[in-house]
């Protein structure tokens, strides 16, 4: 399995499982896999799709190769990369004996003057073509799941803005997929040796436009929602305007949007005869599985999941958004215990302040008290220990676990609810990961521009705030008495 920590990867991992397979994930950094209930039942295998000399014995004695990566998250040279990372992988599928290839890109007419992110989605089964395995590609448009990118533009979108100004790409043809169909194909595949060497199209019940499918989210929502067509809308403003209203960037969001403009339908039967049994969903019911997905905290992989970094495999500051809620994080490898950096944090609030621009805390304390808050009055109820209940500040202690995490419940009056979550992990002897969360659950319109106008304060204060924790804990393991 490559694209493990990914999107559809992420969750053909335990269908394959219970199928009764055997599976071996190849990963570049097997950290990024912690935490995944199947983790123990599966083979890691450590390597780059870029870098072929990683790529032997991780393909050795494997007789089905899926490949579920896509580079476009990398950056602008997303095309060459996934052409690299293909031609590598059928190369070391080839010398490994591997039987098959199992891939899946995008639907789009090959006649047509396809987006880069389109083409290079049907490039990149060429190239796996390009060995002696045969492959088995599945073209598919937008996939409509929890966690899903397209269906978490489409989302957001809708939910956010009761008027919709639209560019002429929302009257495109599309024939979404729900992700329990995505995987259903992939799984049987596996049984199905007629489909090896073939070009399959795959898509659900219903073929809309993309103005059909925000319009059907919002039915499904009970929402009422206005769109405006414009005559002009670059691709370029729109992945601005997207960035600015969704969590997507807009360097994600532009190759993508590119897309929007092809008619991506399916043209040939071939699914239904390889596979005349799979139940396909219509649209809004597979909207209906996402959003009972999502209301229930069980989405199992998010687009954000396979998101590359230029600052290796430890990320100093990241904001998400996952299940709803916007996520702010950040990290920091600590010279202290696990037990002194638990302190530090622990101990924060009250009469010993906030270690970093403690003023800016009581000026927020003060805002809040004349807007008919909590305010900053209520300090904590022990200097040093803290329990479940408590009061801090205008925050409520909803967990602690001593010596590894605390969780506070913002009480203070907000456009949606709020949680600052501190956690202290061993790395290393004498090191300690900390992780320092920022959770908002924005209330419609006002609560996404509440976060966004304060963000640029976040950032000074929170990276201010986990480097004060950090020194504090240094200088604590440094001198136990101080």
């Amino acid at each position: 399995m490559t694209g493990a920590t990914g999107y559809v990867g992420g969750r053909m991992v335990p269908r394959l499982l219970a199928a009764g397979c055997r599976v071996r994930c190849l990963v570049r950094d097997p950290s990024r896999l912690q935490g995944r209930d199947w983790l123990e039942r599966v083979e890691l295998a450590e390597g780059n799709l870029l870098d072929p000399e990683t790529l032997g014995p991780a393909f050795e004695g494997i007789g089905v190769v899926y490949y579920l990566v896509h580079s476009m998250g990398g950056g602008r040279d997303f095309l060459e990369r996934d052409l690299r990372a293909a031609r590598n992988c059928a190369a070391a599928a080839q010398a490994a004996g591997v039987r098959r290839v199992i891939y899946l890109g995008g639907l789009g007419d090959q006649e047509a003057k396809l987006s880069p992110h389109l083409r290079s989605r049907q490039e990149t089964g060429e190239a796996l073509r390009g060995g002696s395995v045969p492959v088995t590609e599945f073209r598919a448009a937008v996939i409509v799941g929890s966690g899903s990118l397209s269906f978490e533009m489409i989302r957001y979108l809708t939910e956010r803005l009761p008027v919709m100004i639209c560019p002429r790409w929302v009257n495109t043809r599309i024939q979404p997929i729900a992700i329990r169909n995505v995987l259903d194909y992939l799984v049987a595949a596996l049984d199905c040796p007629e489909s090896e060497g073939r070009i399959i199209e795959i898509g659900g019940r219903d073929v809309l436009t993309y103005a059909g499918m925000m319009t059907g989210y919002a039915r499904v929502r009970g929402l009422k929602r206005r769109l405006l067509p414009v005559p002009v809308l670059t691709p370029r403003l729109s992945s601005y305007w997207v960035h600015l209203v969704t969590p997507i960037p807009a360097r994600i969001a532009q190759p993508l949007i590119k897309g929007l403009g092809n008619e991506v339908v399916v043209r040939s039967t071939l699914a239904q005869e390889l596979f005349p049994d799979l139940n396909l969903l219509d649209y809004e019911s597979a909207v209906r599985l996402a959003l009972a997905k999502m209301e229930s905290r069980e989405v199992e992989t998010s687009w954000t999941g396979a998101l590359t970094s230029s600052q290796g495999p430890l990320t100093p500051a990241a904001l998400l958004t996952r299940e709803g809620l916007i996520i702010e994080r950040r990290q920091r490898v600590v010279t202290a215990p696990r037990e002194a950096v638990y302190r530090s944090f622990s101990r924060i609030g009250g009469e010993r302040g906030w270690l970093y621009l403690d003023w800016a805390w009581q000026l927020r304390g003060m805002i809040d008290r004349l807007i008919g808050g909590v305010g900053m009055r209520r300090g904590r109820r022990d200097p040093d220990h803290l329990r479940s209940g408590d009061t801090l500040d205008f925050w409520r202690v909803e967990i602690v676990e001593p010596g590894r995490l605390i969780r506070l419940r913002a009480e203070m009056r907000v456009p949606g609810r709020a949680w600052l979550e501190f956690e202290a992990r061993d790395h290393a002897p004498g090191r300690t990961l900390l992780l320092q969360t920022a959770l908002f659950d924005p209330k419609g319109l006002p609560g996404f521009l509440y976060w966004h106008a304060l963000y640029p304060i976040h950032g000074l204060i929170f990276n201010g705030l986990i480097r004060a924790i950090a020194a504090a804990a240094s200088a604590r393991e440094e001198n136990p008495a101080g």
